[in-house]
């Protein structure tokens, strides 16, 4: 770029162009490098020459005296250590998350690192992930250890507590938002508010809610992750955690505890990851759209004395669909025994769109079972954030949930497709019962 024939900076790069270019090489030293990133399997790599500089500050690094920037490594040892293919992908990340970020083996790896990094003696958590409140009982394994909900007083948990006394200790407070699976988001302010007032660190699951969709670290999280299994991967193939923290220390550290608890994220995952990240915002915009067009379409279907299309007069007002949840809905009459905040708007929390994935609840348990295996679009599975879109039966997942909820990860079809799907998959589940073959 030029002014008057000389040359200047470019501006700031956007988050989309930051997806595509944060991991190029330079092209005045590497002129001829490939567009697409080179994919490099191997696990283990030839010792520095013992005459060089990078064996004099491995040698300085083994004794103490100075250390390996292993965010930027200028030579590989060992692939749990570091990796071309897996440094690039984290770069990439860094830039789009504004942060310093590290991949991990699976989203439950990287929520139980969490864990490890800040060793609470106090967790404030609430719902969610049924996988990341398993991974706290491992944890909580011969540990004593206080689980409070998120609105509990933070002050009086800590009572009789040294938060001194077993490393970092102390509380740490825990928030999923969006939730998992209804798609409903939390005021993130207002738990850093509490967490801040106690010297409690926040760390924010925000897997669904992707770039560009929020950004937890302008509420003042501590420390953000995602189950990049999700939308970073976003095509169904691979499994990855990601953790991103603002302080260069506290990456060392994670960096740290990840070679020693062996959960690195794998070379070929790696190379998908950085595959799908280019892709990310483009994918991302679509779903978020798409899942808010269809959730305001099925929220319709659940008012008893709400206008519905003529072609839905079957399956409206009730009949199939008796709630939605998602976080373009709120704020919205919470349901009786709720802890959420009716008066939340997530709106500005969530600037670039709401979630792609949300849920909906049945009238009748066995229609839960049977819709999602009644579409040709959707496919019955687990699992969110690829391209295709899926329904889950949510209880076959996590037994604790209502069985007439059904999970929707929206995909990148056409809204006007998914819809047509849905109506004909509730229309075959009314004429099943009406036949008395919905067991």
């Amino acid at each position: 770029m030029t002014t008057n024939g000389a040359p200047t900076a470019l501006p700031t790069p956007s988050l989309s162009t930051r997806a595509l270019h944060a991991d190029h090489p330079d092209h005045t030293t590497h002129p001829n490098y490939p567009v697409a990133p080179a994919l490099s399997l191997s696990t283990t790599f030839r010792s520095p020459h013992p005459h060089s500089s990078d064996a004099a500050l491995l040698e300085s690094a083994m004794r103490g005296e100075a250390s390996l920037d292993m965010q930027d490594p200028s030579f590989h040892i060992y692939s749990r250590y570091s990796s071309s293919t897996n440094l690039r992908a984290e770069k990439v990340l860094s830039q789009i998350m504004g942060a310093h970020a590290l991949t991990y083996s699976s989203g439950l790896s990287a929520s139980y690192a969490a864990l490890t990094f800040y060793a609470p003696r106090v967790v404030a958590i609430r719902r969610g992930y049924h996988g990341v409140h398993v991974g706290l009982d491992v944890y909580s394994r011969g540990r004593e250890v206080k689980v409070i909900d998120l609105d509990d007083d933070y002050s009086a948990a800590m009572e009789g507590i040294d938060p001194t006394s077993t490393g970092k200790g102390g509380l740490l407070v825990w928030v999923e938002t969006p939730l998992n699976p209804s798609g409903e988001a939390r005021d993130l302010s207002k738990y850093v508010r509490l967490a801040q007032a106690v010297n409690a660190p926040v760390v924010v699951d925000s897997t669904f809610a992707p770039p560009p969709l929020q950004d937890p670290f302008t509420q003042g999280a501590d420390m953000v992750m995602h189950s990049g299994t999700k939308y970073f991967g976003g095509h169904s193939d691979l499994l990855c955690g990601v953790l991103a923290v603002k302080d260069k220390k506290s990456w060392d550290g994670l960096w740290s505890d990840r070679t020693y608890l062996g959960s690195t994220l794998g070379s070929m995952e790696s190379y998908l990851l950085l595959r799908s990240l280019r892709t990310l915002t483009v994918r991302v915009a679509k779903q978020s759209a798409t899942a808010t067009e269809l959730a305001k379409w099925l929220h319709s279907l659940t008012l008893p004395d709400g206008p519905v299309e003529e072609e839905d007069e079957a399956w409206g007002k009730g009949k199939v669909v008796g709630r939605t949840t998602h976080s373009s809905l709120q704020p919205r009459t919470p349901e009786p025994g709720s802890k959420e905040d009716p008066s939340f708007d997530p709106s500005t929390q969530m600037p670039g769109g709401h979630a792609p994935t949300f849920a909906f609840r049945t009238t009748n348990p066995a229609y839960a079972t049977w819709i999602p295996h009644l579409t040709e679009y959707f496919t019955p599975a687990t699992s969110l954030g690829g391209v295709e879109s899926l329904l889950e039966h949510r209880v076959k997942s996590d037994a604790k949930e209502d069985p007439r909820v059904v999970r929707v990860s929206v995909g990148l079809e056409d809204v006007g497709d998914l819809k047509a799907d849905l109506r004909g998959a509730f229309g075959r589940v009314l004429q099943m019962e009406k036949e008395g073959k919905l067991k």
